[in-house]
């Protein structure tokens, strides 16, 4: 909001440029007919203000462009961050032959890593991949059910690099802000029900 007032404020005060400019050449051409040279200097000022305010525009507009890059480079690392942190604890739990409650805990401060920078997609489809780990995790391993396993997070890659290389951006706007919510509450929900008997 701070950037386009600061625009209309540019743009407003080389409106007033060209608009007094303009008043000001014709004033200035019949005062000065006689001497061309002044009407030269009154020309040089006029187009020095109009660059001046051209060029505070365009490095205006560079400088937010720049700033928006690196906030979107920097939400895309913590984003990947999170997702190998997900796929390291998937491995961890799959090479132990008894997880405990932590690595339960772990999940659920994934999850809700997850409903800060996942994507509706990954979302919706990590509910999925919930569902199958509070199935298979009941005995405290996955030795039994690698397969199943590897199937529900083979599902769950396939959104995740959906997600991070931008492929699946037509389906953003099919989810409203109160699904994204219900997710996130879902996810969030089913994460605190995965038990170890």
């Amino acid at each position: 909001m701070q950037n386009n007032s600061k625009q209309f404020y540019y743009l407003l005060l080389t409106l007033i440029t060209v608009v007094s400019g303009y008043f000001y050449l014709r004033y200035a051409y019949k005062v000065t007919d006689s001497t061309p040279f002044t009407q030269e200097i009154v020309l040089i000022i006029l187009g020095t203000l109009a660059t001046v305010f051209i060029t505070s525009l365009l490095l205006n507009k560079q400088t937010e462009v720049e700033i928006e890059k690196e906030q979107n480079i920097r939400f895309l690392e913590l984003k990947t961050k999170t997702y190998e942190k997900l796929l390291d604890l998937m491995e961890d739990m799959s090479v132990e032959n008894n997880f405990d409650e932590s690595s339960i805990t772990k999940l659920h401060f994934i999850t809700h890593r997850l409903a800060i920078f996942a994507s509706p997609d990954v979302l919706n489809e990590y509910n999925k991949f919930l569902g199958v780990v509070s199935e298979i995790s009941k005995d405290g391993s996955f030795k039994q059910d690698q397969e199943v396993l590897s199937t529900a997070l083979g599902q769950l890659t396939i959104q995740i690099r959906f997600d991070l290389l931008n492929e699946n951006s037509g389906s953003k706007g099919s989810y409203t802000l109160d699904q994204i919510k219900h997710m996130i509450k879902r996810n969030s929900n089913d994460a605190s029900h995965i038990n170890i008997d």
